[in-house]
This record gives C-alpha cells, sequence and structure tokens, in this order.
C-alpha cells in the first residue's frame, strides 16, 4: 500500500465525505508528558495511507485536529488509550467517536490473551505485519523509507480488522458493552493526561 507523507497537517478536504478512518501515532517513547507526539497516519475504508509528521514546535494541524473531532466520522484505533490521550495533550482535542480494535478484540477474543496488533492481524485477516520499525526514532527530521511502510501498515488493515471483530461482538452479544466501553474511551485518556494513568479509579482499594 502507498504512503503520502504531508508535513505539518493534512491537504484540505482528503477525507471529506468519508464516515470512518484508522488512526494511529508515532512517539518518541511510551510515557505521556515526557515523549513527544511525532507523526500521525490515517487511512479512510479504502485507498491509500497518509502521514502527518507534526511541527511539534507548535503542533498546528488545524485539518487533522478538524477531523479527529469531526462527530460525523468515526476514527478507528488499536489500543487508543494511549493515542488518544496524545493528542489531548499535545493537540488540544478530545478525539471521538472511537472504536478501539484491542478492547473489542479483548471482548470479543476471550479464547486468547493476544491481543497486540500483530496477533489480532494474523488471526483475523491471516497476514504478518512486521513490528520491525516499532522502536525507531519517530522525531528525526527525515523519516526513512521503511518508517513509512511501518506506518502505514498500521493503519492499512484496521477496517477489515473492525469488520471480523464486529461480527463476533454481535455474535457473543457483547457489542453494546464495547460500545460503552468506546464512548469512555476519551475520559480514559483524560485521566491518564490528568496524572491516573496507573490507577483504576473503579477499584475498591
Amino acid at each position: 500500500m502507498a504512503a503520502s507523507l504531508h508535513q505539518g497537517d493534512l491537504p484540505d478536504g482528503l477525507f471529506a465525505g468519508t464516515t470512518s478512518v484508522a488512526v494511529d501515532s508515532e512517539t518518541m517513547g511510551l510515557r505521556l508528558g515526557r515523549d513527544p507526539l511525532c507523526v500521525v497516519q490515517l487511512r479512510g475504508p479504502s485507498g491509500d495511507a497518509h502521514l502527518v509528521q507534526l511541527d511539534r514546535r507548535t503542533y498546528h494541524a488545524p485539518n487533522l485536529k478538524r477531523l479527529l473531532t469531526d462527530p460525523n466520522v468515526l476514527k478507528i484505533f488499536h489500543f487508543g488509550r494511549f493515542d488518544i490521550a496524545m493528542f489531548r495533550l499535545h493537540l488540544g482535542v478530545a478525539t471521538a467517536p472511537v472504536y478501539c480494535t484491542k478492547i473489542a478484540s479483548k471482548l470479543a477474543r476471550t479464547y486468547t490473551d493476544r491481543h497486540g496488533l500483530k496477533d489480532v492481524t494474523r488471526e483475523l485477516i491471516g497476514v504478518d505485519i512486521s513490528k520491525a520499525q516499532q522502536s525507531s526514532d519517530w522525531g528525526a527530521p527525515q523519516l526513512s523509507p521503511e518508517q513509512l511502510a511501518y506506518a502505514a501498515s498500521d493503519v492499512e488493515r484496521l477496517h477489515d480488522i473492525k469488520a471480523r471483530l464486529d461480527v463476533m461482538l454481535e455474535r457473543e452479544g457483547r457489542m453494546e458493552l464495547a460500545k460503552a466501553c468506546f464512548e469512555f474511551l476519551p475520559a480514559r485518556a483524560a485521566l491518564d493526561v490528568a496524572g491516573w494513568e496507573d490507577v483504576d479509579i473503579f477499584a475498591h482499594e
């Protein structure tokens, strides 16, 4: 799949008319408040992936922010909690509505504890994806062809995975529970940003 790289923001009208978009992000690490957001990759139900290499001095990306907050566009993630928190922290937006294939997998695929994107893609789509570039330097001024291909691959099949998980959720009678989890996800991300990332506020203790 081809990947188009954009500097700073999405072009005007790129996803006009779409009702869903797969989203992922690349950062310098996995710690909120320490590691900056570097790249956001997106793909509609078909076509190429589009990567935005953000200006980390300003994070001025009005078209991207508009898409992330568009109430008519479903944003599909895998482990969206982290991406949504990063978007809130660095882009200043509350991303919604959302769907998380990792949450859906945990609710539907209770016969396994393997819910990473690589495992879910292999079982549900029959494709092995490479994670070789996961820990590369995403803050580099020039991204390598390997990095671009890796980033694109993370959003390439999320729509197909969602479709298969939806069938399983309906079959197991857990779709309404999944929807409730997705609706809460932006609030969970807000708690992470506010300092409760390691605390289960619903626990007794």
